[in-house]
């Protein structure tokens, strides 16, 4: 602790490449997961093939027993937010299903999400997933370049904020994080512009940057299972999250494939690995 505030844990560059791994196993563990969520299928069935990856590679799931929770992923449908349970729900034409979920090499964490369209959605469902989307690389990118976490949280803001259409809302009650050793770490990732800066930005930091966004307004409650999330109004949700780390080279965007190269170019970065 330094002036009551939680440490931040910064990371050499073997221990990011050792994230690396974790994040390309979730990275493919996802993918299955997203390809085999059509109609019909349960959220059950779709947490047993992630975790079939996860066990392909050697790798451990963070969220299995984590302060009890029941599965691998997080399966959140419609107007679930965020940390549902994969249950014998058989998805249906039109949902909007959220698939969160993370993977451990050797200790070290990687966590990443993604809204998952199934069958034909509401275009409104689709414009949601896809600003949710591009509001994550806008604080990723800004991550690049920053001086403070807090311009993180300024740059979501401000993208969700300029796109043209019926406004979204960005939740406030949930939040990114740091990560590495531990899943869930210093420091908090807001996704709002809170008029604080926030942590300096170091090299050796490691965040998981996750908007969240809604159709209506942004209340929400946590049903009687003490874990899912859901807005107040019955609005539909996105949530997007990748893990992203920074060193000296610059940014590099740990559990997508490409490094973030793809989601980075409209903004400008260029994702830099580390070789050695």
């Amino acid at each position: 602790m330094a002036l009551g505030q939680p440490r931040i844990e910064y990371k050499t560059n073997l221990q990011i490449l050792k994230m690396r791994e974790a994040g390309l196993v979730l990275a493919e563990a996802l993918d299955e997961a997203s390809a085999a969520a059509r109609p019909g299928v349960t959220t059950k069935s779709i947490d047993a093939i992630f975790a079939k990856v996860l066990e392909r590679h050697g790798a451990t799931s963070n969220f299995l027993g984590y302060h009890g929770f029941p599965a691998s992923i997080c399966a959140s449908v419609n107007h679930e937010v965020v940390h549902g349970f994969p249950s014998d729900y058989e998805l249906k034409d039109g949902d909007v299903l959220k698939i969160d979920g993370g993977a451990i090499i050797d200790g070290w964490h990687s966590d990443s999400a993604r809204t998952v369209l199934i069958g034909n959605v509401d275009p409104a469902d689709q414009r949601l997933s896809e600003i949710t989307e591009q509001a994550m690389w806008a604080g990723i990118a800004a991550f690049s370049k920053a001086r403070f976490i807090g311009q993180i949280g300024e740059a979501i803001d401000d993208f969700v904020s300029s796109q043209p259409g019926a406004p979204l809302g960005i939740l406030e009650d949930y939040c990114g994080h740091g990560i590495g050793s531990a899943m869930h770490m210093a420091p908090d990732v807001l996704n709002y512009n809170t008029g604080h800066r926030g942590p300096r930005i170091k090299p050796g930091m490691a965040l998981a940057i996750e908007p969240m966004l809604v159709r209506g307004q942004i209340g929400t409650s946590v049903l009687e299972d003490d874990w899912t999330v859901v807005t107040d109004d019955k609005a539909n949700a996105s949530q997007w999250e990748h893990t992203v780390a920074i060193h000296l080279g610059g940014i590099w965007v740990l559990s997508a494939h490409d490094g973030g190269a793809a989601g980075l170019a409209p903004f400008g970065v260029t994702p830099s690995p580390i070789t050695a």
